[in-house]
C-alpha cells in the first residue's frame, strides 16, 4: 500500500491502523488517544495534514473507519549527526549495497530517524523506493545490502532467511595472552521482550558461529566471525560468554550508559563480506568492505 503522503526529508509519514469495534467517534479522538494528546497531531489536523489511506483529507469532524489506516508526519526528535560517511559500493536496477559507519541506525526506530541509511539515501533522487534486505545493528560497521524496486525485495529476504548469503565479520576481541577460542559455537539465544541483552539459554541450539583468531598482540585480538544462522545481537553473546568481549561493547558483558552523542569508543565490529547468488539474474557477488577497525592489535 503506498502512503497518501510523500515522504519529507527523506522521512515517510507514520502510519496508525484504526482497530475494528475501536470506542472512537472521530479519527481525531483515536489519533490524540494513541499520542497522548500531542500537540502535533492538532496542528496537523488544523493544518489538513492527515490523510486517509485512500487520500481523504482527516479533520476534527471524520469520522473514525474502522479497518482503516491513517498517515500524518510526526515530529521528529533531535539527533546527534553521526559522523562518517555512508558510502555506496555497488548499484544496478535492482540492488545498492552501502558501507556503512559505526553508530548509524538502519531504518528509522525512537530516536533514531533522520540519523539513519534509509533516510540519507532517501534524501537522494532516484533512490526514494530502498528498503534493506536484512538487519545490521546501529553500532556494528559494515555492508548492508539493500533494494531499489519494492518488487524483488523479498526474493533478497529470503536469501537471508534461508541461511544462503555467506557472511564474514572481522572483530577486535579482548583475549587474554594463553587464552584461546574454539573454532564453532553453539546455543541458544532468545531476546526477553523489554530486555536490553540477548542471552544464552538451555535448549537446541538456535544460533551458530565460526570463529577464526587472525592475529594477536598483548590482551587483545583481530577474529574473523561467520555466522550461520542471525539471532539478534549472536556474535556479541557469542564472544562475551567466552570471556572475549568485543572491545567497544556497551551491552555485553554488563550494560553500561553511554551519552546518545558520545561517539568515542565505537564497537569493533565490522561486517566485512558478503557472497550470494543473485536469485534474479544467477550471477554469484561477492561484496568487501573499504573500512577498517580502529582498534589495535
Amino acid at each position: 500500500m503506498s502512503a497518501p503522503l510523500p515522504p519529507r526529508d527523506g522521512v515517510p509519514p507514520a502510519r496508525f491502523s484504526m482497530p475494528i469495534g475501536g470506542a472512537w467517534g472521530t479519527v481525531a479522538e483515536f489519533l490524540l488517544d494513541r499520542t497522548n494528546g500531542a500537540t502535533e497531531v492538532v496542528r496537523r489536523l488544523d493544518a489538513g495534514e492527515v490523510r486517509l489511506g485512500d487520500g481523504t483529507v482527516v479533520t476534527r469532524r471524520t469520522a473514525y473507519s474502522p479497518g482503516g489506516w491513517v498517515y500524518l508526519h510526526r515530529d521528529l526528535p533531535e539527533e546527534a549527526p553521526v559522523p562518517g560517511e555512508l558510502s555506496v559500493l555497488h548499484e544496478d536496477e535492482r540492488l545498492l549495497v552501502v558501507d556503512k559507519p559505526h553508530f548509524l541506525a538502519t531504518t528509522p526506530r525512537g530516536r533514531h530517524v533522520r540519523e539513519t541509511v534509509l533516510v540519507r539515501l532517501r534524501r537522494q533522487t532516484g533512490w526514494e523506493q530502498v528498503q534493506p534486505a536484512h538487519r545490521l545493528d546501529r553500532l556494528t560497521a559494515g555492508l548492508l545490502l539493500l533494494t531499489k524496486d519494492p518488487a524483488v525485495r523479498r526474493d533478497y529476504q529470503e536469501l537471508f532467511a534461508a541461511r544462503l548469503v555467506d557472511k564474514t565479520y572481522l572483530a577486535v576481541v579482548a583475549l587474554p595472552a594463553g587464552a584461546d577460542l574454539p573454532g564453532e559455537v553453539r546455543s541458544r539465544i532468545e531476546k526477553p521482550r523489554g530486555q536490553l541483552q540477548a542471552v544464552e539459554v538451555p535448549g537446541e541450539a538456535n544460533a551458530v558461529t565460526r570463529i577464526q583468531v587472525l592475529q594477536r598482540s598483548g590482551d587483545r585480538a583481530l577474529v574473523r566471525l561467520r555466522p550461520e544462522t542471525g539471532r539478534t545481537h549472536q556474535l556479541r553473546v557469542h564472544l562475551a560468554a567466552l570471556r572475549a568481549p568485543i572491545v567497544g561493547d556497551p551491552l555485553y558483558p554488563r550494560v553500561r550508559e553511554v551519552a546518545a552523542d558520545d561517539f568515542g569508543a565505537p564497537l569493533q565490529l565490522l561486517a566485512s563480506e558478503l557472497a550470494f547468488t543473485d536469485p534474479v539474474t544467477g550471477d554469484r557477488h561477492r561484496f568487501v568492505t573499504r573500512r577498517r577497525l580502529s582498534a589495535d592489535v
